[in-house]
């Protein structure tokens, strides 16, 4: 990085001539000659610094080539002109100061240090890519022709074949600082006043140029690592091998132990509170590109011709009035909003996602080596040393970290910018978008007969009119009411309801039967969406809130809440009173969930239902004892007694085909029968 700078011995030679060298002794002739190098070359590297922005940039920008590309050339060279002109003029005025001449200098390096380091940071960051630029652009004859019939153009006596003959000379100046101090330092007598300020001046310059070295390290650590690779299975398990696979179970146990307490994390307060500010911002990001790009594809939809829109069948009015104010809109004014915010929302939003990737890549990155360095910071304590590899190991996860943590402040700061900039102009596209629908509707309102009516009159006008629709649609209701079946005589069911009014009986008993009167149309949550004539079961009579409007129904499958008002009870059949009597209801024994209760206001009769009940084995049950009886799912019985000798009702006595016995009184339901015509039970 130390090479010669061009035309730097001319310029040296040129200011000796303006010169006159006073007679002195050795050391201060020497003294003054390494100012005059100094003050010279500085006018030499501004005079070719601005020859390179000014001509050589300019010329090739207005060239305007494809595939030239002229950020990554020349970087930031025009902050690097703007310091070193303001510091060439601080050298100027230094001259003729005599012995306070040294003291100026000094001070003056130390008041551009800070400025230089954060110029020649970022040029000597991307200079290695700048280089590789130029090397690609040798292989292309048509950019390289151009490039030197710029040069020969605009700079003809540098003798220069390349561009790199220029964008070398802000690295090679920064490094030659120290060396330039260093050789006026050595030529400054000890006694001097202003020795310690030189020694001050050039230590300063010295560190400046090790900070550029390190933020360049660090860079091109960063930049091996803040790629995500796209790779295929395959390509991931040919990366796998003994050193892969060990590095990576290592990782996993530490983390492990971390996770578990065994061994405590390595706590990092500045920068834990940098990541949990990073990852809230990619998550915002996140979220809004999700949910932009569910917007987007919405509007998408909407605008999508309409095939089977039919024409309205009115030449005039209202109707005609508000088809051309949707044709306008679909036609124009949302096609152009969708294009704004593609272009001002959309194509941002997924720039800014796409930039996160690098950070992301990094702070996972960090984990890993953090693991590693962890592990070897341990054996370094117990052993004394490491190897070369665990060394550059360990260097690699402080460059990582000094890196995230000298940057991560500026970029979350900006990355809120962009964020809150494209939310901002979401925002103000969608009051565009509302100004111009508003703007065309009150145009075509204008002409309605009610355009220009006082707003109470017109809501008087709109209440009529609801007030008549209403009257109509309900008056159509009745009509429909009137025409259509009553739920009380039903038609046959179906095989298909069959099965499932005999499931709710099996599982709730027949008193629990209702049957829906009119459509439901569920508008909270938890509510059902029935059809008029459904068969249903009562669970509750009120909801969670005690309202006893709404009733909690087993709809066979779903269960939900329906307003009690459209319920009515079911009954397929009459029960019979042999049958009351054969299941012992007349007694003192408690119903049960195989015993059917009586009633207590008669309900309607289905006329295509033979009126009985008829107790089942809902379940098969093999006979483990000798007075236990065995029965198959959907068998026949015949229930002669509710429970056991002993009374409990876990048991009871049966009789099957002849053939009497206890049986689990769980595995016994009741079910509706009819005749042959109308229900079957199934086999």
């Amino acid at each position: 990085m130390a090479s010669a700078e061009p035309g730097a011995g001319e310029a040296a030679e040129a200011a000796e001539a303006g010169y006159e060298v006073m007679p002195c002794d050795r050391t201060e002739q020497s003294q003054r000659l390494a100012l005059e190098e100094l003050i010279s070359t500085e006018a030499s590297y501004v005079h070719n610094l601005q020859l390179c922005v000014c001509d050589i940039r300019a010329h090739l920008r207005d060239k305007q080539l494809p595939g030239l590309d002229l950020e990554g050339l020349f970087s930031n060279t025009d902050d690097i002109l703007h310091v070193s002109r303001r510091f060439l003029k601080g050298l100027e005025a230094t001259a003729g100061q005599g012995q306070e001449q040294l003291l100026c200098i000094s001070t003056l390096f130390q008041e551009f240090k800070e400025e230089m380091e954060t110029v020649y940071k970022t040029y000597c960051a991307s200079y290695d890519h700048a280089l590789q630029l130029v090397e690609s652009y040798r292989r292309d004859p048509r950019l390289q022709e151009e490039i030197l019939a710029t040069l020969n153009a605009t700079v003809p006596h540098t003798g220069a074949s390349d561009l790199s003959f220029f964008l070398v000379m802000p690295v090679q100046r920064v490094t030659k600082y120290p060396l330039l101090l260093g050789k006026i330092l050595e030529n400054t007598p000890s006694s001097s006043s202003a020795h310690s300020a030189l020694q001050a001046a050039a230590r300063a310059m010295a560190q400046v140029n090790a900070n550029i070295n390190e933020h360049k390290r660090r860079r091109e650590v960063a930049s091996k690592y803040n790629k995500a690779e796209q790779l295929t299975l395959r390509d991931r398990l040919a990366r796998l091998n003994t050193h892969s696979i060990a590095k990576k179970t290592t990782r996993f146990s530490r983390l492990l132990m971390h996770e578990t307490g065994i061994v405590a994390k390595t706590e990092d307060k500045e920068y834990d509170d940098l990541e949990e500010k990073f990852q809230c911002v990619a998550s915002a990001v996140a979220t809004l590109k999700e949910n932009m790009a569910s917007y987007l594809g919405h509007l998408e939809a909407f605008l999508l011709p309409s095939l089977h829109q039919p024409d309205l069948q009115m030449e005039q009015g209202p109707a005609q009035q508000h088809r051309r104010l949707s044709e306008l809109l679909q036609s124009t004014v949302f096609p152009k909003f969708k294009q704004r915010v593609d272009r001002l929302v959309w194509q941002p939003l997924c720039s800014l996602s796409d930039t996160l990737e690098g950070p992301q890549q990094l702070v996972k990155k960090r984990l890993d080596k953090l693991l590693d360095y962890e592990k070897i910071q341990e054996r370094k304590s117990e052993v004394g040393s490491v190897s070369y590899e665990e060394e550059a190991a360990m260097n690699t996860y402080l460059a990582i970290n000094d890196l995230l943590v000298a940057e991560l402040p500026q970029f979350n700061q900006v990355a809120v910018q962009l964020l809150g900039q494209i939310l901002r102009s979401f925002s103000a596209l969608q009051l565009d978008l509302a100004a111009q629908v508003l703007h065309h509707a009150e145009k075509e309102l204008e002409q309605l007969p009610h355009g220009r009516m006082p707003l109470p009159s017109f809501w008087k006008v709109v209440e009529d009119s609801l007030q008549q629709s209403g009257a109509q649609l309900r008056a159509f209701c009745q009509a429909f009411e009137t025409v259509t079946p009553s739920p009380g005589t039903q038609q046959p069911l179906t095989p298909a309801e069959e099965r499932k009014v005999l499931s709710l009986v099996s599982k709730h008993g027949p008193d629990k039967l209702y049957q829906v009167t009119s459509n439901i149309s569920g508008s909270r949550d938890l509510d059902l969406t029935l059809l008029r004539g459904q068969i249903v079961a009562l669970l509750q009579s009120a909801d969670t809130k005690g309202n006893t409007s709404r009733w909690l129904v087993d709809a066979g499958g779903p269960r939900g809440f329906v307003p009690a008002a459209k319920l009515r009870p079911y009954s397929p059949v009459q029960v019979q009173q042999p049958v009351m009597q054969l299941l012992g209801l007349d007694g003192g024994t408690e119903g049960r969930r195989h015993s059917c209760a009586s009633p207590e206001a008669p309900r309607p009769q289905v006329a295509t239902f033979t009126p009985t009940f008829q107790v089942v084995a809902g379940f098969s049950f093999s006979a483990r004892r000798p007075q236990e009886l065995s029965l198959q799912a959907g068998q026949p019985v015949v229930l002669l007694e509710p429970h056991d000798k002993k009374g409990s009702t876990e048991w009871s006595l049966v009789e099957v085909n002849g053939q009497r016995g206890y049986v689990p009184s769980s595995y016994l339901v009741t079910v509706p029968v009819q005749d042959p015509a109308g229900w079957s039970l199934p086999v």
